[in-house]
């Protein structure tokens, strides 16, 4: 009869399968998402940067332009008025005088001025040349006569006179204009009126010439009483100032 042999020990197992198999807790990072699994790794980003670095760069160089071209200008302003020091002309209304203003029951204005306006240059070293200057006389907002000085050459430290017949022929009036007007005519202070005058004018220093721009010259504080008979009557011009404004034209904007 044989013997059996029983083992006097439990078998070892491998710990680490075990470790794995049923982890301890609280378990580790490794042991939840597993040690093997592939890590992240962000791809590079040179193409972004590289399109921003174009930006950046362009950008600087168009700001750095602009300031460039701006500092000239300045500098040529500077070297310009240093140069010529120049300054618009002055205008003054001297004279006016009113031989008619009759306003008709169907609203139809016919009058007539005449007005003497004197221009100077107070430039030494730039003279100016004039298109046709329009001449206008409101009062109010109601023009109540027209007229038309023609071109002339303003010389370096030169007063010009000039003269202008303004006329308003069957000028026809809105019934408010109407109505507004005969109650100004009717004022013992005196018909109040303004004087505008609109053209071009171009700057000549030696053989350099400015682009023509458009001037406005208007002149207020102007009164006169209606003529009694068929002498005109002179309007009082003494409280009356003139301010010019130049008009530069950029594209379809005024400036």
């Amino acid at each position: 009869m044989t013997d059996r042999v029983y083992p006097s020990a439990k078998p070892t197992t491998n710990s680490n399968a075990a470790a794995a198999a049923n982890p301890t807790f609280p378990a580790t990072k490794a042991q939840l998402y597993g040690a093997t699994r592939p890590t992240y790794r962000p791809q590079p980003y040179h193409r972004r940067r590289s399109k921003r670095r174009c930006c950046c760069r362009l950008c600087f160089w168009l700001i750095l332009t602009v300031l460039i071209l701006l500092l000239l200008i300045g500098v040529a302003g500077t070297v310009f008025y240093l140069l010529y020091r120049p300054h618009r002309p002055n205008f003054t209304v001297t004279s006016l005088k009113l031989s008619y203003l009759n306003l008709t029951s169907s609203s139809t204005l016919n009058s007539r001025f005449d007005v003497n306006v004197t221009a100077t240059n107070p430039n030494k070293n730039i003279l100016f040349a004039y298109d046709p200057t329009s001449v206008s006389i409101f009062s109010g907002d109601i023009d109540v006569g027209d007229g038309t000085v023609p071109a002339f050459l303003h010389g370096k430290k030169n007063t010009t006179l000039l003269r202008a017949s303004i006329t308003g022929k069957g000028m026809a009036l809105a019934s408010d204009d109407a109505s507004r007007l005969k109650s100004s005519m009717k004022r013992k202070s005196g018909l109040a009126l303004k004087v505008k005058l609109d053209t071009k004018v171009k700057a000549k220093m030696g053989s350099l010439k400015t682009p023509k721009v458009g001037i406005r010259v208007v002149c207020d504080g102007i009164r006169v009483t209606l003529p009694a008979g068929k002498k005109p009557a002179t309007a009082s011009t003494s409280n009356a100032k003139c301010e010019v404004d130049v008009k530069f034209k950029i594209w379809k904007w005024n400036v």
